[in-house]
């Protein structure tokens, strides 16, 4: 008989509260490539290096100037892209995408670039983010007789553009500007491409050349990966227009407040990313400098969760002069399993991913670091780790504020009334955890460990509304049915 929690064809394939493994989910990963003769590869070493924002499913669409060749599938880039199948996509031109799944059903169907016809000719789409009037849009688009394929947000903007009788950029450019929300889009043509960022920028998406061929990210270590320089972010508003008359940099709507994502620097990043011209990994460590001189407690050791929390970790150890250990190993290797657990190993499921190095923390006052803490069924079962190896005391120390609020722009969170911050006090979520200590990083702290620090703009540039409420667009409906990811 299946356990509840085995939601999926897979045991850790969950998603929500179906997941034992309580960590917010990936968003989503886009790559394009413009004018390269091998744009395929170009994109598979990419969408590679992005992997870790989205392991559900994953796409590519190459255009040659006539037509799309493309393939999606559910799994990893490596399971779903073979060498015969990337010999099959040829073409200059490319967009990629991977996918992990929140508001839209996790299915072949919804794997992107979206691919559609249209009186102009083929029209892939591929997007980072969550449309907030989505449903407002699809509803009213299907009264006037539009038939929709998908479950996936993505796919209003698609019909918004094909309904139009402008050019692919004008038609666009009024699609983009009615939707609501956070994104990223990479629109591809048979002739050109087209990348797009939200008005408040909450959705990470940068531009990198590599000779004279363009690419685009979400994030800039994957143009490292293929040896491209990184040109820039692109801005909030802006709709960049690549055709063979070369570059051009317009945009669709004049830009708001930036926003972009806070748990992009906490969480979601590769540390080898730069976001705003700033290095993950330097911006992790200040996190956890300044996580030591907010909250010190003497120790013995300093941990960090892999893999996200090893850079606070380091910086926490480096403001405290406490030394770093690693008290807590990673198995990168569980993957996908088609064998369900028996119920003691679901009990104490997070073995399956982590083990505590009873050498290391026998005996030892642990400080452990960890970037958040969302239902804190999780963090229990680490200090319960850390405790059955032999630590003596277990601090934890959490390098973001409390998280109190869902997000719709993207990320996979849970209901207000699920996270644990919501409805608990800091005292009270210690014992939960069972720590005999716990702190979490002042907003201001963050802020200024990210080098936002800007007496113009008090949030530092960034959307800090998980931790605060202060949505930077409006949310026209009631409920939390829109937290996550609409691609």
């Amino acid at each position: 008989m299946s356990h509840p929690l085995w939601s999926g064809d897979f045991y850790n394939e969950g998603t929500g509260k179906d997941d034992i493994f309580d960590t917010l989910k990936e968003e989503c990963g886009v790559f394009g490539v413009y004018g390269h003769s091998d744009a395929a590869s170009l994109s598979y070493y990419g969408l590679h290096s992005l992997q870790h924002r989205g392991e559900e499913s994953c796409g590519m669409c190459v255009a040659d100037g006539k037509e799309f060749n493309y393939h999606r599938g559910m799994g990893l880039v490596k399971e779903v892209f073979d060498k015969e199948r990337m010999a099959s996509l040829v073409g200059n031109m490319s967009i990629g995408h991977v996918r992990y799944s929140t508001s839209g059903d996790s299915r072949l169907a919804n794997a992107q670039p979206l691919i559609f016809k249209y009186r102009d000719g083929d029209l892939a789409i591929a997007t980072n983010g969550n449309i907030v009037n989505a449903p407002q849009i699809r509803h009213e688009l299907e009264q006037s007789g539009s038939i929709f394929q998908t479950t996936s947000d993505t796919e209003v903007v698609a019909h918004l553009i094909a309904r139009s009788s402008k050019d692919v950029v004008e038609a666009a450019k009024d699609a983009l500007a009615r939707i609501v929300g956070g994104y990223a889009f990479l629109i591809m043509t048979n002739d050109k491409l087209l990348v797009a960022s939200d008005p408040h920028g909450l959705r990470p998406i940068t531009m990198g050349k590599l000779g004279e061929s363009y690419i685009f990210s979400s994030e800039s270590c994957a143009l490292e990966t293929i040896g491209a320089e990184l040109l820039r972010d692109i801005q909030p508003g802006e709709l960049l227009v690549l055709d063979k008359d070369g570059l051009k940099e317009d945009r669709y709507t004049e830009p708001q407040r930036k926003a972009l994502c806070a748990m992009e620097y906490i969480y979601f990043a590769r540390p080898d990313s730069d976001l705003n011209g700033s290095n993950l990994h330097a911006s992790r460590k200040r996190m956890g400098s300044r996580m030591a001189l907010e909250a010190f407690v003497d120790a013995d050791i300093v941990t960090g969760v892999p893999d996200s929390s090893i850079s606070a970790a380091i910086g926490y150890a480096e403001q405290t002069g406490i030394p770093y250990e690693l008290g807590l190993i990673k198995n990168k290797y569980t993957g996908r399993t088609f064998i369900q657990p028996s119920q003691e190993l679901r009990e104490k499921g997070v073995k399956m991913k982590l083990s505590a190095v009873r050498g290391v923390v026998e005996g030892q006052r642990v400080v452990m670091i960890d970037d958040s803490i969302v239902r804190g069924t999780t963090c229990l079962r680490i200090v319960n780790l850390l405790r059955e190896a032999g630590a003596t005391e277990v601090h934890v120390r959490i390098t973001s504020p409390p998280f109190k609020n869902p997000c719709y722009y993207g990320i996979d969170t849970p209901d207000r009334k699920e996270l644990i911050a919501s409805n608990k006090t800091v005292e009270e979520i210690c014992r939960e955890i069972n720590a005999d200590s716990l702190a979490f990083l002042s907003p201001e702290g963050l802020i200024s460990a990210v080098g936002g620090d800007n007496a113009s703009d008090p949030s530092g540039g960034l959307c800090l509304a998980c931790f605060n409420n202060d949505y930077p667009t409006t949310l026209d409906f009631d409920g939390e049915e829109k937290a996550g990811c609409g691609c």
